[in-house]
């Protein structure tokens, strides 16, 4: 007799490579460029230190001969500097790489904040459903009454006016940043969540498990939350790109009303801020090369994050 083969199933890596999500990948010409984009973008930051050219904010190594001095193909320009330098001297593009560090953190970290958040409440209102699932509901029309940026603004200056003065710092003005962020965006998490939870819990799974005893966080955790992650997943993409729009809008507000990141620990916000003020005296590469930066790593985002949303959808396969 012949001994039985036996086959192990392919892994998870193996099975990804050969699914529908990775041929849809690298079958599209706009989800390769935005990835490509979006991963050179993120390496700069994450490796600024590394890549920079210049250490932008080390003191010693500034110089005010050669602060506004234009990018390195225009007169007076030096090659050292490629897109030139502020009016401090600090070279724009090493700038920008330790800009993106701020804007990347605010935005994801203020997305996992708005996810937890909202996936917590909306799995438990369309699980437990009655007054619980009503008064959840009712705070969440109430907040998409105001725009997020305005939730946002509220937010970060009640934050900053109950904080003790002497306690502010940059970590913490970041913190309650990424807070008023994350509060004003957890509405559409909830919502989606509670809706696809009203779905499955009335499933057969859920049923079989409800009459052997299974407790129900227990259930909701287990059985019905991996099951309504794929349309969160898509949110969160898109929503990363939002997120850091915010923080930029905020940072640009910052300087005058005492809101946003810190000129101290500056972001593509600030960075454009500060640049708007040389804008009308012909400095234009303060404000062009900082929002061209966020233009792109928010488009390439919002790319992917579109790409996946078609991706994950069966009826467009």
């Amino acid at each position: 007799m012949r001994a039985a083969v036996v086959t192990r199933p392919p892994g998870a890596l193996r099975r990804f490579f050969a699914g529908d999500l990775w041929y849809g990948f690298r079958t599209s010409p706009v989800a390769i460029g935005a990835a490509v984009v979006a991963v050179a973008m993120i390496v700069g930051a994450l490796f600024a230190p590394w890549v920079a050219p210049h250490r932008p904010f080390d003191l010693a190594s500034l110089s005010l001969n050669d602060s506004l001095l234009p990018p390195a193909w225009l007169d007076e320009g030096r090659w050292s500097y490629l897109f030139g330098t502020d009016d401090q001297g600090r070279d724009v593009l090493s700038t920008i790489l330790y800009g993106s560090r701020i804007s990347l953190l605010v935005g994801v970290a203020s997305v996992l904040l708005a996810m937890l958040l909202g996936v917590t409440l909306g799995l438990v209102s369309g699980y437990v459903g009655g007054r619980l699932d009503a008064f959840i509901m009712r705070v969440a029309d109430v907040q998409l009454s105001f725009p997020a940026i305005l939730i946002a603004l509220l937010i970060d200056g009640a934050a900053r006016a109950v904080l003790p003065r002497e306690s502010h710092s940059d970590w913490l003005a970041i913190g309650v940043l990424v807070g008023s962020i994350g509060l004003a965006n957890w509405v559409q998490y909830a919502r989606t969540v509670r809706g696809s939870t009203l779905v499955e819990k009335n499933r057969e799974y859920v049923q079989a498990a409800r009459v052997i005893g299974v407790r129900p966080w227990q259930i909701m955790t287990g059985h019905v939350l991996p099951n309504v992650l794929g349309p969160v997943l898509v949110i969160a993409t898109i929503n990363v790109a939002q997120a850091i729009i915010t923080e930029a809008t905020l940072s640009f507000l910052g300087v005058g009303v005492g809101v946003g990141v810190p000129p101290t620990s500056p972001s593509l916000g600030t960075m454009i801020n500060n640049g708007n003020n040389f804008l009308y005296s012909g400095e234009w590469w303060l404000v062009v090369f900082p929002g061209l930066a966020l233009v792109l790593l928010c488009m390439s985002v919002n790319l992917l994050g579109d790409w996946l949303r078609d991706a994950l959808n069966p009826r467009l396969r």
